[in-house]
């Protein structure tokens, strides 16, 4: 029996796939890319992005209050506020003292840092809005998502680059183990389509520069030549799962391993024999009193960037002797960087209820050098253990183990 038994018992996801759960999920088993052209970015080098689609934060969350929040902590109000809805919590449900919230974002507020960066120089300090700092602060999403929820526990972003929203899943699954609240809500989110952010990825070479943005995020495919940024949110419910059972809630699908470890090699590249992530994923294991046949299908980091694929898959097919079917979701929603684990969480979460592995987006040809079984159509098989890699910038790595109810 594992030592972790955390039951997720909601979820909300608001992806370039749509707003909602619904949407999301819909759009990740039609394996088709949400990848554009972003007017936006038509002055950057790489001009192609996914975005949320017809997401209107004043009509989500009414005018007066989005005008106050950047854009990724829009997102997460809304995530947040379908996953509570999802456990079917409402005001007199919980405790609002044992309620945690533990978001996970690489950076904060970009958008709005960039905006009153141009305000300062054209206009000069006066000009700077006095919501700068309560809007760009990374650790404001967190503070902003117990404000509209009304909890009161232990309330923390973490920031582990594209590993940051597994992170914060897994550090809400130690809050809950060690008894420090009995309910938290955790994810990540991330809104950093800015000409500045998405200009320093292109000058080092990480995004795809592939004309038609349809086929521009490939994972795992011979021809790949670097991510697609996105954006999004994801929020999960968590629990202990007996006192979810006890409470009589819908279990969609438990959290039984969570291994992380930092690779101590490149800022940006990975250890090239896998180093960390190889400790990362066998800790989820091990947590999860799991051997490595046992995984039925990894939702792979799969950034679509040359390195990184060829690491991780290679690490795959060494490690997982089952071949497990393997997916990388964001070939559809591209990579949504600091929100990225925790939406690829909530996919597999959903892979586990549906009994079904997601295709690989634009997965033409396999590249040859790995040895792992990459699905490109949608496949039901019954799934008891599937894997959610996510690696960041720095060698940081979080692994997660979800099982079925």
């Amino acid at each position: 029996m594992s030592g972790l038994d955390i039951a997720v018992t909601g979820l909300g996801l608001v992806t370039p796939g749509g707003v909602g759960v619904e949407a999301s999920w819909a759009a990740v088993r039609a394996g088709r890319s949400t990848a554009a052209h972003d007017p936006a970015l038509a002055a950057n080098e790489v001009s192609i992005s996914c975005r949320v689609p017809d997401f209107d934060a004043d009509a989500l969350l009414g005018a007066r209050r989005a005008v106050r929040l950047d854009r990724f902590a829009q997102l997460a109000l809304v995530a947040a506020r379908e996953a509570v809805a999802d456990a079917g919590f409402g005001a007199d449900a919980w405790d609002p003292m044992r309620v945690g919230v533990v978001i996970g974002t690489a950076s904060g507020g970009g958008e709005t840092f960039e905006r009153q960066h141009g305000v300062l120089v054209r206009e000069g300090a006066a000009g700077v809005s006095p919501l700068l700092l309560p809007m760009h602060l990374p650790n404001m999403v967190a503070g902003q998502v117990a404000m509209d929820l009304g909890v009161l526990g232990p309330n923390l972003v973490v920031s582990t680059a594209c590993a940051s929203g597994a992170t914060a899943i897994g550090t809400a699954c130690d809050l809950l183990t060690a008894g420090r609240c009995d309910v938290v809500l955790a994810g990540g989110a991330e809104a950093l389509l800015n000409p500045l952010t998405m200009a320093g990825f292109a000058r080092m070479g990480a995004l795809s520069t592939t004309e038609d943005p349809a086929a521009a995020s490939r994972p795992f495919d011979a021809g790949r030549d670097g991510f697609v940024a996105g954006e999004g949110a994801a929020v999960l419910v968590l629990q202990r799962a007996r006192d979810a059972r006890a409470e009589g809630r819908r279990v969609r699908a438990r959290i039984v391993g969570y291994g992380a470890s930092a690779d101590a090699h490149h800022i940006t590249n990975p250890h090239p024999r896998g180093r960390g992530v190889r400790t990362a994923l066998l800790g989820a294991l091990v947590d999860a009193d799991a051997a490595p046949g046992d995984v039925d299908h990894v939702n792979a980091h799969g950034t679509s960037t040359p390195l990184n694929d060829l690491v991780e898959g290679r690490l795959l097919a060494e490690l997982l002797p089952g071949k497990p079917l393997v997916t990388s979701t964001k070939g559809v929603t591209g990579h949504l960087l600091g929100a990225a684990g925790a939406a690829e969480a909530a996919f597999s979460v959903l892979s586990v209820e549906h009994g079904l592995v997601p295709p690989t987006a634009n997965l033409d040809t396999l590249d040859p050098r790995l040895e792992i079984d990459v699905a490109t159509a949608e496949v039901p098989r019954a799934l008891d253990l599937v894997l959610s890699n996510s690696f960041g910038f720095g060698g940081q790595n979080a692994v997660l183990a979800i099982a079925k109810p």
